[in-house]
């Protein structure tokens, strides 16, 4: 259990490392010869002890999700891993075909958005970005609306990391396969909260993760990327990962994410209920101590929220100074703004829901885990209520 000395309620941000990953991880750490620090592209026997371990971690995310392991990409971050699905999908259509068209949505992490815009300014790809609803969701009819024989790729996320909404998948992926378009989504958020299995994804091609937000070390993510789906690095240097992914392959982060990875999900049926009931506790001290709050996301629908996630707006209060008492105060949340050069960004995903700039700015993300407790909660709220009588009176 946490220290109440600090109470972390930024899970979406970043999970503590499981004790069972870092154990994992050990023998490929080791400063000496006795360690299993060999290169997994050796032909020695370092190299193929390293190669052995690569290959069961990949054999073990792969039997998690349902999939083939040489489907598995091992990658450096869920980032990376969003960035080779969407500009390596992208590059390989436009390639071998003339399809320069993608489909995305207004509310996606910075790796989708970010990796869009460049294909759209330099590379001269057209960009849909479907508009989402109060509740942050896109509607997959507007989609069907959108793809054209010139479509090349529809990537979706699967839980928003601000909100916690989760976007219908099971509906897009219909869409996608009623229409022979590749869909990737963005499960960051959602592998290791939710259960995730491709072999009962229709129309899914590739879905991205990061082994840091299920208790796994940073660093390190993966790409499963469909049998038939071809893809074009983004990198060069090596023959890593069937080419797809050159560079030496992090041994023991893979280990780790393995292992992080195989707790998270047997934990899934334990921690759904036990997470939600907390966050509405969370909400409930929330309200008792300022009426006025506002709850965004999809919390009128449990199937479209995850469990642990709890985004609230606080009308008439200064968001910066929300946050920088909080920090004071030992509550460990995030935002829905970022500070950038003194100067307040509201969060781009709540201005699409339809939020106005000043109550976008004066928002929370409150994200459980694992660790997080009743006492943990109830500290939160008091705590809490300090730092809104301090905000008020500023």
């Amino acid at each position: 259990m946490p220290s109440l000395s600090s109470i972390y309620l930024d899970h979406n941000a970043t999970t503590p490392f499981a004790p069972e990953a870092l154990a994992a991880m050990l023998p490929f750490l080791s400063g000496n010869y006795e360690g299993r620090f060999g290169n997994p592209s050796s032909i020695h026997a370092a190299g193929r002890e390293a190669r052995v371990a690569v290959d069961d971690g990949r054999d073990r995310l792969a039997r998690l999700l349902g999939a083939r392991p040489n489907e598995i990409i091992f990658t450096g971050s869920g980032t990376e891993a969003d960035n080779l699905a969407v500009l390596g999908i992208a590059r390989n259509r436009a390639r071998i075909g003339s399809e320069r068209h993608i489909i995305t949505c207004v509310t996606e992490h910075h790796a989708v958005l970010h990796a869009t815009e460049f294909l759209e300014k330099h590379e001269g790809f057209r960009i849909t970005r479907l508009p989402v609803d109060k509740r942050g969701m896109v509607d997959p009819e507007a989609l069907r609306t959108a793809i054209t024989p010139k479509t090349a790729l529809v990537s979706l996320h699967s839980a928003n990391n601000e909100t916690g909404t989760l976007q219908p998948i099971e509906a897009i992926g219909a869409v996608c396969h009623e229409h022979g378009v590749l869909f990737h989504s963005d499960m960051v958020q959602s592998f290791g909260k939710l259960p995730v299995r491709v072999d009962q994804a229709e129309g899914l091609s590739a879905l991205s993760i990061a082994a840091h937000k299920f208790y796994g070390p940073r660093g390190a993510g993966a790409l499963w990327l469909r049998s038939g789906v071809s893809v074009d690095s983004i990198t060069y240097g090596g023959a890593q990962e069937n080419g797809r992914r050159p560079g030496t392959e992090n041994t023991a982060a893979i280990a780790g994410m393995a292992v992080a990875a195989e707790l998270a999900v047997q934990s899934i049926v334990e921690e759904l209920p036990r997470q939600a009931a907390l966050r509405d506790r969370l909400w409930q001290g929330i309200l008792a101590v300022f009426p006025a709050a506002v709850r965004n996301g999809a919390w009128d629908d449990p199937e479209r929220q995850l469990s642990n996630t709890l985004n609230v707006s606080f009308p008439g209060l200064d968001g910066e100074m929300l946050i920088i008492n909080c920090d004071l105060a030992g509550l460990c949340v995030s935002s829905g703004s970022a500070c950038m050069s003194g100067s307040p960004q509201s969060s781009h995903v709540l201005l699409a829901m339809g939020l106005s700039r000043e109550i976008a700015a004066a928002s929370l993300r409150f994200s459980l885990g694992k660790g997080t407790t009743e006492a943990c909660i109830d500290a939160a709220i008091e705590r809490l209520a300090g730092v809104i009588a301090r905000v008020r009176q500023t």
